[in-house]
């Protein structure tokens, strides 16, 4: 039997990663691109994580980092990306901008092309905060489009807005309606 007063909440993320324009090979799940008009890279990539928690202080974020060849067959990064777990319930579409770092100066440039040993991130975490990143040149590198179907549980009964209420019927299962609009 559940509790009527809930300790934590519940936050489930189904989706997937869907494509890439502008980036030009991934190493995660190999791609091409394509032959039609569009040259995207279609990755579909599948997503399915839940999270319980007690607070929604430092929401999750997904995080893409995409590696590809260079001209010497050398795997470098080819972008970063980061996004919020949307923090509503239902299906959401989110585009990430992705980038790369870039050297300061034009012989650490020429040397990083040369020994095929681009700059990169060593911890993904930077990617995903702000502190230290203010100092960092990049260079943009496409779009990577993310698909999220969200569903909540007893964030309201903590006290938290996630959203418009759904209007429809409650069902009898443990995750009624009401519960989805706030899981």
């Amino acid at each position: 039997m559940a509790a009527s007063n809930p300790s934590v909440f519940l936050l489930s993320v189904n989706g997937q990663i869907e494509s890439a324009d502008g980036l030009e090979e991934g190493i995660t799940q190999i791609t091409c691109k394509g032959s039609q008009a569009s040259h995207k890279l279609i990755w579909n990539f599948p997503l399915d994580v839940t999270f319980k928690s007690t607070n929604p202080s430092g929401w999750p974020q997904l995080v893409v980092s995409v590696y590809g060849p260079d001209v010497f067959g050398n795997d470098v990064v080819r972008g970063y990306g980061a996004t919020h777990i949307p923090i509503t319930p239902g299906q959401h579409t989110r585009t990430m901008a992705m980038f790369v770092p870039e050297p300061t100066w034009r012989l650490q440039k020429f040397t990083s092309w040369l020994m095929g040993r681009r700059p990169e991130y060593t911890d993904p975490k930077v990617v995903a905060q702000g502190e230290g990143r203010e100092v960092t040149r990049v260079c943009s590198q496409g779009f990577v489009t993310v698909c999220f179907s969200i569903m909540m549980k007893d964030l309201k009964k903590l006290g938290y807005d996630s959203g418009p209420a759904n209007p429809q019927s409650h069902a009898a299962s443990s995750w009624s309606t009401e519960d989805q609009s706030n899981f």
